[in-house]
């Protein structure tokens, strides 16, 4: 027998089917219990065996968050299996290591303990073999080159998984050889172009270029003018998406620069009267508008009535809007008086 429910026929289990898969969840979890037993018994006994060793890594295939059986893992490594073991050898089994969890990733993209157990291979992975008498770096030099792929990937699957930009943070700061703060910018600018809306991809960009502004590669003015162009497009594209909106206001930093300030509240006025039926935009393009005239009275026109008068209206209006933050609105107003 057959039933429909949301217009997805499912067959009608007999008693039968059911208790036969019910027996069959009994013994997954039995096989799981027992195993799991097994494995903390033998770490409580600080067994650093090779059997103990592969038990683990069933353990961790049926539930990749049992963080305290990686730890075990790693003890296993460090007090049996790395002593025992050339470089060369212990190079290979962290690129095991390295195979392994990569594995894991696909189906746990955002289990930390798997990113976490993969920066431990890579800090204790040896340099590479010796060269005339002078360890060389090409084996750390490759695995961590892989590793920036392994993650970019990641990122490619799921633009937007933090856990995964998080770690590209971490590989891009510890790699041998550096990757240049201008291909980094230039990585920022495909993802975002790819996505306006990968807040992630933003945080980085403007990460990224505090290092080219601060080191001299970048002119602080040009580019921010450049940045203004980029952001205004998403927020022109995708009004609705904070990511944008949270850059430009970090670009604005605390308004120093009048002429920048009065034109982008401009733009942003202009935005506020396209479509003026979505919620959402109203609520951003009015926060902006309040945030960026206040800024104009602290830092150019403490005394404007007008910029005060502006902003106590849009203020009114983000009331009406957005009552869940109307106390924060009627703060905001007893702000200005003072």
């Amino acid at each position: 027998m057959s039933i429909e429910q949301h217009n997805v026929k499912r067959s009608r289990q007999t008693p039968e089917a059911l208790a036969e898969k019910k027996q069959r969840e009994k013994s997954k979890i039995d096989e799981f219990l027992a195993l799991t037993d097994d494995v903390l018994s033998r770490k409580k006994k600080r067994d650093w065996s090779n059997d103990a060793f592969e038990l683990t890594q069933r353990l961790l295939q049926i539930n990749p968050e049992f963080y305290t059986v990686w730890n075990y893992r790693r003890n296993i490594l460090l007090n049996g299996i790395f002593p025992e073991s050339t470089p060369e050898q212990i190079n290979n089994i962290l690129s095991n290591e390295l195979s392994m969890t990569t594995t894991a990733l696909k189906a746990n993209p955002k289990v930390y303990w798997i990113w976490n157990h993969r920066r431990w291979c890579l800090e204790n992975g040896p340099d590479g073999p010796e060269r005339d008498g002078v360890p060389s770096m090409e084996w750390r030099q490759a695995n961590w080159d892989k590793e920036l792929f392994v993650a970019e990937r990641m990122l490619d699957a799921d633009a937007r998984n933090f856990l995964a930009w998080n770690y590209r943070r971490y590989v891009l700061a510890n790699m041998p050889t550096r990757r240049s703060e201008t291909s980094e910018l230039a990585y920022t600018s495909r993802k975002i172009g790819a996505n306006f809306s990968n807040f992630s991809a933003w945080h980085q960009r403007s990460k990224t270029l505090v290092g080219l502004w601060e080191s001299g590669q970048l002119d602080p003015i040009q580019s921010r003018d450049d940045e203004f162009e980029l952001v205004s497009n998403a927020l022109y594209t995708d009004p609705d998406d904070q990511s944008a909106w949270i850059y430009h206001r970090w670009l604005i930093g605390s308004g120093e620069n009048k002429g920048q300030l009065e034109r982008e509240i401009q733009l942003i006025f202009e935005l506020l009267q396209e479509q003026p039926d979505s919620k959402c935009k109203r609520l951003w393009c009015m926060e902006s508008l309040v945030h960026y005239k206040r800024l104009l009275l602290q830092n150019h026109s403490p005394g404007s009535q007008t910029l005060k008068q502006e902003c106590v209206e849009l203020l009114s209006r983000l009331a009406d809007l957005d009552p869940v933050r109307y106390v924060r609105y009627q703060d905001l107003k007893r702000d200005l008086d003072q």
